[in-house]
């Protein structure tokens, strides 16, 4: 699937986009409120954590990748086969042009193709543009996980997010 919006292309992630990926990943983890992770995975690790059908790319018209959204399943008890939880992770110098809600769109569909009616995330209380962001592509609040984990030998809180499909039963 490939979509069109404006001067942003939403595409497959696949091993060509590797490098900037993951370079993407490493800017976001390097700002300290998107992850518990201290560094990016290898890419064999990356790309077998994470499942094909449900991941994409956002790139510029020079094809340069501005930002990614991946999924992972969240169990492999049968009971939750309809339920993902995903990852994005815009460049800093690609935010506010539309990637992070294109990427967020596109997974939607294609998860919704899929069957799955549950999509689902942690977030930083203080990554609250991420928050805001989800809000505005359907996504709820459910809770607070308090002091969760250590990050840098901190405690942190961890939101907890999700969007339940109004399409899939």
């Amino acid at each position: 699937m490939t979509l069109h919006t404006g001067t942003i292309r939403i595409t497959a992630l696949t091993a060509e986009h590797a490098d900037e990926v993951l370079a993407i990943y490493q800017l976001g983890i390097d700002e300290g409120n998107a992850t518990f992770e201290t560094a990016a995975p290898r890419w064999e690790a990356f790309d077998t954590a994470r499942l094909a059908d449900h991941r994409h790319v956002a790139v510029d018209h020079d094809g340069r990748v501005l930002g990614w959204i991946a999924a992972t399943k969240v169990s492999d008890r049968r009971a939750y086969a309809g339920v993902v939880e995903h990852s994005l992770y815009v460049h800093p110098a690609a935010r506010g042009r539309g990637a992070g809600l294109a990427l967020l769109d596109a997974l939607i569909a294609s998860t919704e193709a899929a069957g799955i009616w549950t999509i689902q995330s942690g977030v930083f209380p203080e990554n609250t543009a991420s928050l805001a962001l989800h809000r505005r592509a359907g996504f709820r609040t459910i809770g607070t996980r308090e002091r969760i984990g250590r990050h840098h030998g901190v405690w942190r809180d961890v939101v907890l997010i999700e969007r339940r499909s109004p399409k899939v039963n």
